[in-house]
């Protein structure tokens, strides 16, 4: 296999994994590190991927709980239908009996001839044409140290204090500094970024916990930068909710997301 972003293992039983966590997975303040949501739906996409021999269509994540280095999470995967062409799978991570995210999914292809795209890629600089983004926290050895950011439209880091995006909307080039292949795992860390866009929106520095994350997979494609098109859709009584649309440089639409948080301003670098 492939090296990947995260350090997930395989045991005697296919359909158990487990994941050591270190702080290149995880964020927050230093003292008070966890583990990044979509690292827990990205290792379990990579899970049900490996045991069901499938690829992701969707998958969700209900996020219920913090795993803080240096614990290990244990990932079941469960398959209570395999067709022909397609698996419906879930997979529950936990740390000991403490249950820390529960992730469903579909999985599958089917022989088809139809490819369409209809949703286009916005008109956005290049990457190389774009400043580097570094993290309100700064970057540290957390995994936001470990992914680059360019803006193509909107503000990502400190200076979004006092400058509301009227349509609350951002695109940001992302990739891994490490240059892992861009695959549905990688996609899924890749779109628990939606929470950035709540300050972009706001003009406040602030932020969110992820309740959910759901990931829709279309076509990916060969691409070393991903265009993720975050809109914030609304905040109200303290949760938010947004969507991204990812693409590769091409223009190809990869997949799709969406996600509902509890909304955060952080008024300094301590707050979570």
């Amino acid at each position: 296999m492939d090296a990947s972003f995260f350090d997930l293992r395989g045991t005697h039983n296919p359909h158990r994994w487990y994941m050591p966590l270190s702080p290149a997975v995880c964020v927050g303040p230093p003292d008070n590190l966890f583990m990044f949501g979509g690292v827990g739906l990205a290792s379990a996409v990579s899970a049900m991927e490996r045991t069901t021999g499938r690829p992701v269509i969707w998958a969700t994540a209900q996020y219920l709980s913090y795993a803080r280095p240096p614990s290990v999470v244990d990932l079941d995967v469960w398959v209570p239908a395999a067709g022909k062409y397609n698996s419906q799978a879930r997979v529950t991570g936990h740390v000991d009996d403490r249950e820390i995210f529960t992730v469903n999914a579909a999985l599958g292809a089917r022989p088809s001839e139809l490819s369409k795209q209809w949703l286009q890629m916005p008109d956005a600089p290049r990457p190389e044409d774009c400043d580097p983004a570094d993290h309100w926290r700064g970057s540290g050895e957390g995994l936001h140290s470990r992914i680059e950011v360019r803006v193509a439209k909107g503000r990502y880091g400190a200076d979004r204090v006092g400058k509301a995006e009227e349509d609350g909307r951002s695109l940001l080039w992302i990739r891994p500094r490490e240059r892992f292949p861009i695959d549905a795992p990688m996609l899924a860390i890749m779109a628990d970024f939606v929470p950035s866009g709540i300050g972009n929106a706001l003009g406040q520095n602030a932020g969110g916990n992820s309740l959910d994350n759901t990931l829709r997979v279309r076509r990916i494609v060969p691409t070393e930068w991903v265009l993720c098109d975050i809109r914030i859709h609304g905040v109200h009584g303290g949760f938010g909710h947004g969507a991204m649309y990812l693409f590769a440089q091409d223009g190809e639409l990869m997949a799709t997301a969406s996600q509902s948080l509890i909304v955060r301003v952080r008024e300094s670098a301590k707050d979570r």
